[in-house]
């Protein structure tokens, strides 16, 4: 009996480690494939979609698809926009807004598998700009976009206090010691993104959280298994 009870938990111990997937979470709090595809089924109202389906004026320029990025490394193998749902559908309630004043939205990053996230980690070690592994971030989640504005007649970004990515001071959201111009298409990005449910961030201009990303579960799924 004892010998019994001692190979049970023999056999427990290397189940949970076999399990054990991430270096820095509880693998069971990150959703890979088989429970994402269970999940949309009963709900299939937060499925992630490509937003090029549902927005396909919307412009692209997917950093990380190049080393044109903070990394100067190559991290996700396709150039493809990926959102929950609900987000989508506020984003092209955006598009339609900015449209109206001759802009539109150019989308640099939005839903990232949390093995890209740990990665961006383990190159730059600063959680003021690079989401904590430990708790994962809201592009996991399918609910964050790193965007800007740009004027649909040129195709030309408005101008912005800096950069995608750029992790200078100025990059923070209420940065104000710049060219009026630039604090000016800063709101004009703000005000657009809030009137639908998105929230901008303390430390980065271009990135914006949407409303209720709680809900949603962090995910781990390649863009190529996105359907």
């Amino acid at each position: 009996m004892k010998r019994l009870v001692i190979l049970t938990v023999l056999i427990a111990v290397s189940t949970v480690a076999f399990a054990q997937k991430y270096r820095y979470i509880d693998s069971s709090k990150v959703m890979g494939l088989g429970r994402y595809l269970k999940d949309i089924k009963a709900h299939p109202e937060t499925r992630l979609v490509e937003i090029k389906k549902y927005i396909p004026e919307i412009a692209l320029d997917i950093r990380y698809a190049t080393t044109n990025n903070f990394t100067h490394q190559q991290m996700y193998t396709e150039a493809r926009a990926f959102a929950r749902l609900p987000v989508v559908l506020a984003l092209k309630q955006v598009e339609a807004d900015l449209n109206k004043q001759g802009l539109g939205l150019k989308i640099f990053d939005s839903y990232r598998p949390y093995a890209v996230t740990a990665r961006f980690y383990e190159v730059a070690r600063d959680t003021n700009f690079v989401a904590d592994p430990r708790k994962g971030s809201k592009h996991n989640r399918g609910c964050a976009v790193d965007l800007t504005a740009i004027d649909l007649k040129t195709g030309k970004e408005l101008a912005m206090p800096t950069g995608f990515d750029s992790f200078s001071k100025k990059a923070a959201a209420a940065y104000m010691d710049l060219p009026k111009a630039e604090i000016a298409n800063r709101a004009i990005l703000k005000t657009a993104m809030e009137a639908h449910g998105f929230r901008e961030i303390a430390t980065e201009w271009w990135h914006f959280d949407f409303n209720g990303w709680s809900e949603f579960p962090l995910l781990d799924i390649p863009f190529s298994e996105i359907k």
